[in-house]
């Protein structure tokens, strides 16, 4: 197994609700570490980068609403097979397909607003670290 290394993101409703710390006592319990963290708002621009493959859809005018309506919780998360690990324990991003046990199955309750966002590949994880942690 190998150690790696991927982004997590908790978005302004998991702030906004007060979840951040069972979100990252989850992390942590799983056996991860946060190695770096910070708050940020985000703005447009990042956003349109980060975002890019849906940028041009009807709907991302209201992801960009959402999600700078506050602040979010960058993390960059270690551990063994952390990219997939992580996925597995946020849950489908999909809401409704989110299984009871997992982050998203038991927080979230629309897609549109799914608490916390996780880089998808170990190639993506690197160039979202580099986005957010500059």
């Amino acid at each position: 197994m190998a150690v790696e290394k991927t982004y997590i993101m908790l978005k302004p409703d998991c702030i906004k609700r007060g979840l951040m710390g069972q979100v990252i006592s989850r992390i942590e319990n799983k056996g991860y570490k946060i190695i770096d963290a910070k708050m940020m708002m985000l703005n447009e621009e990042i956003l349109r980068e980060h975002y890019a493959h849906i940028a041009d859809r009807p709907f991302f005018p209201g992801i960009v609403e959402y999600m700078t309506s506050g602040p979010v919780l960058a993390m960059i998360v270690e551990g063994e097979n952390a990219v997939k690990g992580m996925r597995i324990i946020m849950g489908a991003t999909k809401f409704e397909e989110a299984t009871a046990g997992t982050i998203r199955g038991d927080y979230a309750f629309c897609t549109s607003e799914n608490i916390i966002h996780g880089s998808d590949s170990i190639e993506n994880a690197e160039i979202e670290i580099k986005r957010f942690f500059k």
